[in-house]
């Protein structure tokens, strides 16, 4: 009896580990299925996904495939008219005296050394530019101005050596132009500057060669660019050494040098003219200017528009002093080729016939033996000069009624008394008319000759950076009319 007691426990027991067995064996398949069920909708996804990014990328490397086709053909087109533009004022970059002199074989002689010169400068510093790339150079002069000056200073046999030289430079290359602007102020100075703002962003322009380095006033075109890309695109050419504000911005550009192919001093027109065989020189007799009517002076054309600021006018209360109307061109001396070409006098012309005042306005500037202009001595306190400084008034405005800007940066609406008056007027002369010892104009507001010339003084006060030329200083201040000068 005990015995199948005992039996009946251990089948008991038996059972009880079977049923426990089967419990975990159905969860256990359960898992199973819901992991099974999870890793199915995991994968479905991934295919949806991996689907939708296979027609994403075909659609991204079409799309790259057509870009780069677009880009080869700009490429393409953009390298098969790619040049390099050679910009010259050259009424200030002067080709050398060997060129110059030797009339159209000199002209198509400095054609080929500038061209020689411009494709060694592009090997070495402009990447990239195809093998065929094209050279465009333009000078742009008073030819007539260039001629007369070169031959009255040496350079040349005869006044129209300059148009033979022009002539071969132009006709050796067929992208090289020697273009003749006539006669007029700044002509040259406004094309050059419309002809390179033209380019500046030409994308078939892969470098500009600026020869500019005698004048000031490319400045303040030279400022306004402030892209890296196009800074990178241009090249300041050096004759003469640059001068003071041009000089400021070579680490802004980059710089050349052409040995050997223009002059890299001024010419001194006075000096080399008076050296030459004696000669009855006209010079005008000082006499009292009259009063000026206060109406803009416009030099015979329409006043700039408001919106515009020429290039050569600085922005700050400095502006070009103009020719009075009616009266020829002229040039800064010793700045350009065309310095005092069409107002100083020939060896072999006579004395102009006596004209009333109104047609020769220039009897009424002063000027000494050597034909430069005499400003007058002015009186002033330099306590007071200071403090007319600070008043930041326009000089443009109250001393010639014409300030071309508006808005204008400096004051208008200052009530000065004569005493001012004074004042800024001496102000004014310390900067340096363009024009120089030459200027004819009445009503022109600007120095004619350094300020320590003014005080007395034998050594000027700012040595080598002076602002005013060296034949500015040391000038005679006995005026004349006519005097015979010799061999020096």
């Amino acid at each position: 009896m005990a015995h199948e007691e005992n039996t009946a426990l251990v089948l008991r027991q038996r059972y009880e580990l079977l049923k426990g067995a089967e419990h975990h064996k159905n969860a256990l398949i359960e898992e199973l299925l819901r992991r099974l069920d999870q890793l199915t909708e995991d994968y479905h996804q991934e295919r949806l996904d991996h689907a939708r990014e296979s027609h994403f990328n075909r659609d991204v490397q079409r799309r790259e495939m057509e870009l780069q086709d677009e880009l080869r053909k700009y490429k393409t087109v953009m390298d098969r008219d790619a040049f390099v533009l050679v910009l010259i004022d050259g009424d200030g970059m002067i080709f050398d005296d060997k060129l110059t002199s030797r009339g159209e074989l000199g002209g198509r002689e400095a054609a080929a050394l500038l061209w020689s010169s411009v494709t060694d400068f592009v090997h070495q510093n402009v990447p990239n530019l195809p093998s065929d790339y094209k050279i465009v150079t333009r000078i742009y002069a008073n030819l007539k101005g260039l001629g007369d000056i070169c031959h009255r200073s040496g350079i040349t046999e005869g006044p129209d050596m300059l148009d033979d030289f022009a002539r071969g430079f132009t006709g050796s290359k067929q992208l090289f132009d020697f273009v003749d602007v006539g006669m007029g102020k700044d002509r040259a100075d406004d094309k050059i500057c419309e002809i390179f703002k033209l380019h500046l962003y030409d994308c078939h322009c892969r470098q500009i060669l600026f020869g500019c380095s005698h004048d000031n006033g490319y400045a303040r075109l030279l400022e306004d660019v402030s892209e890296p890309s196009i800074l990178n695109s241009i090249t300041l050419l050096e004759g003469v050494p640059f001068e003071r504000e041009l000089f400021q911005l070579k680490t802004k550009y980059r710089t050349t040098k052409f040995k050997g192919l223009f002059r890299t001093t001024k010419i001194n027109v006075f000096q080399q003219h008076y050296s030459q065989q004696p000669m009855q020189v006209q010079v005008q007799q000082p006499q009292p200017q009259e009063q000026q009517p206060s109406t803009p002076h416009t030099n015979g054309l329409p006043p700039p528009p408001a919106q515009y600021q020429p290039p050569y006018l600085p922005t700050t209360s400095r502006a070009t002093s103009g020719s009075p109307v009616n009266a020829a061109p002229y040039y800064p001396v010793a700045s350009t080729w065309a310095s005092t070409a069409m107002t100083a006098p020939q060896a072999t012309s006579p004395p102009p016939t006596p004209q009333p005042a109104a047609q020769q306005p220039l009897k009424q500037v002063p000027r000494n033996r050597y034909g430069q202009r005499i400003d007058p001595v002015v009186q002033y306190d330099p306590n007071e000069v200071k403090r007319i400084k600070k008043l930041k008034m326009c000089n443009v405005h109250f001393l010639r009624n014409d300030c071309p800007y508006d808005p204008c940066t400096h004051d208008h609406h200052y009530k000065p008394n004569k005493n001012e008056m004074a004042t800024l007027r001496y102000v004014s002369r310390m900067t340096p008319c363009k024009f120089g010892s030459e200027c004819d104009d009445l009503k022109c507001i600007y120095g004619h000759r350094c300020p320590s010339d003014q005080e007395g003084k034998k050594d000027c006060r700012w040595g080598e950076n002076c602002r005013f030329d060296r034949e500015l200083h040391g000038i005679d201040r006995t005026a004349v009319r006519t005097t015979k000068v010799g061999k020096k």
